[in-house]
């Protein structure tokens, strides 16, 4: 009987591991998403810029300005959204206590309450991750007077971290490496191409 219970409680741990390693990947490969997120469009935004204003002040402060665009919007979506689904779950708790025997037998609602989610640390993490990926591209060409080698530093540096960022979201998500890589940097490299030719050309035409 002792051997039974020893066992079951075995079980019930690695269960609670598995669990909680799931419960990891999931918030990681958020973040690397927001980070993708926040590298693809800054850098879309300076390339775009920087396609008819040539001085590195204006990409720099083009590109910051996305940087915080970007991470406010990111936070406060992140906190409606899970602020939403935080009311959902509350809703349904009360529901679930005013059935007779219900709490007793889930072992009470404080340790529902202790898996919610909380809103504040998910749009602090949303905004940091956007933060993360829109610093990049900043970097780069960052204390680069030159247009033309500035232009070449931030795609540079954008494919590596575009590369890293597929690599990270296979990794935890199980896919295929290389085709995920592959598919994320083709992705970044159409984005700041279709964004510096399309204001190329509504800037050549004086609009």
């Amino acid at each position: 009987m002792a051997a039974s219970n020893q066992t079951q409680t075995l079980d019930n741990l690695e269960q609670n591991e598995e669990f909680d390693y799931s419960k990891r990947s999931q918030w990681l490969r958020a973040a690397v998403l927001g980070a993708n997120d926040g590298l693809v469009s800054t850098a879309s935004l300076m390339m775009g810029v920087g396609a008819v204003k040539h001085a590195m002040k204006v990409m720099i402060l083009t590109g910051f300005a996305g940087l915080v665009a970007g991470a406010c919007s990111m936070a406060i979506g992140e906190f409606v959204s899970v602020y939403s689904q935080l009311d959902i779950e509350y809703a349904q708790m009360k529901r679930d206590q005013k059935r007779p025997g219900e709490a007793a037998a889930d072992g009470g609602g404080e340790n529902d309450k202790e898996g919610l989610p909380n809103p504040l640390k998910a749009a602090a993490a949303s905004a940091l991750a956007f933060s993360a990926g829109a610093v990049v591209p900043l970097l780069a060409a960052s204390f680069i007077s030159e247009y033309r080698v500035r232009i070449g530093a931030v795609v540079a540096a954008v494919s590596v971290a575009l590369v890293v960022f597929g690599w990270l979201g296979a990794a935890l998500g199980g896919a295929p490496v290389v085709r995920s890589s592959a598919r994320v940097l083709i992705g970044g490299w159409l984005a700041m191409a279709i964004t510096f030719g399309l204001t190329k050309l509504i800037g050549s035409r004086g609009l």
